[in-house]
């Protein structure tokens, strides 16, 4: 008779979830999910193909989280200072999860700019206030918008810094206002 499993994929998800979000990535190995789970390695082999098979789902389960749960929260109603707001309390709240997706070598980097980058970009196009801009205008848009808000999510969690809403707020509209009044939108392609 056939042993009956009794650790689920979705356990080894969570156990990974966990490692990556008190440890980071450099800690994303088999046996430290497996510690986490107080088992052998053997069951996160059987339900997954190799550990980049396990970052791949994982990376869909984060996604996921901040598309749904962190992203959309609205505190202004204008959806680019929102979505500052939004990553820089999560930077604040989740620093460990936050540093291993967007700052650690060995973290999310690439994919993690275009998951934002996407987001950020269908956010804006569906905002009457910036469904007129051109896809340049969006990626510039982004580009500082987003190298702003990184700065004040990396001072604050260094402790450097302790902005309120409101001045993060003022400062995410300056930021707005200056990069619309250009007449001719900074050209990001070539920075990622």
């Amino acid at each position: 008779m056939a042993r009956k499993k009794t650790i689920t994929k979705e356990q080894i998800l969570n156990a990974a979830y966990e490692v990556v979000a008190t440890e980071g990535f450099s800690k994303f190995t088999a046996r430290n999910i497996a510690t986490k789970m107080k088992c052998s390695t053997q069951p996160i082999y059987l339900e997954f193909k190799n550990m980049d098979d396990l970052k791949e789902e994982l990376f869909e389960k984060i996604h996921s989280y901040l598309a749904t749960d962190v992203f959309p929260v609205k505190h202004t109603g204008n959806t680019i200072i929102d979505l500052a707001l939004n990553y820089i309390h999560f930077a604040k709240n989740e620093n460990k999860l936050y540093r291993a997706l967007y700052l650690e070598e060995y973290g999310g980097g690439k994919r993690m700019q275009s998951f934002s980058y996407d987001y950020f970009s269908n956010a804006v196009k569906g905002d009457n206030e910036y469904s007129e801009l051109s896809e340049v205008e969006i990626a510039s848009l982004h580009m500082g918008t987003w190298i702003v808000a990184t700065g004040v999510a990396a001072l604050m969690t260094s402790g450097i810094i302790c902005p309120t809403d409101e001045q993060i707020i003022r400062l995410m509209e300056e930021s707005i206002e200056t990069i619309l009044e250009r007449e001719d939108p900074i050209e990001i392609s070539n920075w990622m």
